[in-house]
């Protein structure tokens, strides 16, 4: 064998190591690159105040579709604690951490993510009036980068007032605590209005700007001998809801309440919308969001479940007895 034909044996060796160096290098790489862990999609949840019912029913929905928090889902979540001023404060910590889509869990809510973000798809639970509140153009097609579901309480206002005539059936003169600056307030009224006048039933119209105002309505309720009370929405009364509740046990009027929290606090009836329902079903639009459906493509949803609660430690309270046909029909009844 000549000196040249060693000389190129011992290069074709060399070229041989080194492929089977970098081959070798690639296998081992591989499985590295493929553990790296995945970005998981990133949620940010606003609302003007941690309800851990809520938070455990949006939870579900995203379990029922197979999403698992820590594991292929992330949540920041951020809450106002009843004071809605913090609310822009809050949204723009999401922005900032450049959340995917952003839940939020009230009127007040999507109105501080609308302003912050045109951008980021935000998935709205419970507003009273999306479209009368220009948070949307429309139910069918909303555009824009705003979807989700509402709770349609101007609809739901006659029904209160029929069912708290049903319990008080001398039930004549109705104090209307709402707040007149509060987008859905019309709306409401406009509802409320042909009910009462079938009900031959007249409303005195309370206006709660402030919470200052509380007291002075009831007083004003009181002396023009209202024998019923019906809340509206609105955040000034949501966030002063246990003093509402005790000025209607003071002054014995029985009260028909537009929020579950204020029947959780001690307030006498809720008529309206399962909240925990909305929330469930928002996990939805988040999964359709993120396979990459466009918010203002998809249609606002209206409620399917409602729920009538009675209180009957606060019936007591004003010595009310709740007609059976009216008990049988509720969903559920604190005793």
């Amino acid at each position: 064998m000549t000196r040249a034909t060693i000389g190129v044996m011992k290069t074709m060796s060399r070229k041989l190591v080194c492929v089977a160096l970098v081959a070798l290098l690639l296998t081992f790489s591989i499985p590295a690159e493929a553990q790296q862990p995945t970005k998981i999609p990133l949620i940010g949840r606003l609302d003007g105040l941690a309800n851990s019912a809520r938070i455990e029913a949006l939870r579900h929905g995203f379990r029922e579709l197979g999403y698992v928090e820590g594991k292929n889902l992330a949540i920041e979540w951020r809450y106002a604690e009843e004071n809605l001023d913090r609310l822009p404060a809050l949204v723009a910590e999401l922005v900032r951490l450049k959340v995917h889509i952003i839940v939020t869990g009230g009127g007040p809510a999507t109105r501080a993510a609308k302003a912050a973000t045109s951008t980021i798809p935000i998935v709205m639970t419970n507003d009273p009036d999306p479209v009368g509140n220009g948070i949307i153009a429309s139910l069918a097609r909303p555009g824009g980068n705003i979807t989700g579901l509402t709770n349609v309480t101007p609809e739901l206002s006659g029904k209160r007032l029929e069912i708290l005539r049903e319990v008080v059936p001398k039930l004549s003169r109705v104090a209307v605590l709402g707040t007149s600056t509060n987008p859905s307030y019309a709306p409401v009224i406009r509802e409320i209005k042909p009910a009462a006048m079938a009900f031959k039933v007249q409303l005195q119209y309370l206006d709660v700007l402030d919470s200052k105002d509380i007291e002075s309505a009831f007083r004003a309720a009181s002396e023009e001998r209202a024998n019923g009370v019906l809340t509206l929405n609105g955040s000034i009364l949501v966030s002063q809801r246990a003093k509402i509740v005790g000025l209607a046990a003071k002054n014995r009027f029985p009260a028909m309440y537009h929020t579950v929290s204020f029947v959780e606090t001690g307030g006498l009836m809720y008529y309206g919308v399962n909240i925990l329902d909305l929330d469930r079903r928002a996990a939805t639009y988040v999964d359709k969001i993120l396979k990459g459906a466009k918010p203002g493509d998809l249609p606002v949803e209206q409620p399917t479940k409602f729920e009538f609660i009675i209180n009957l430690k606060a019936a007591k309270q004003i010595d009310l007895t709740i007609p059976p046909n009216v008990l049988v029909r509720a969903d559920k009844v604190i005793k």
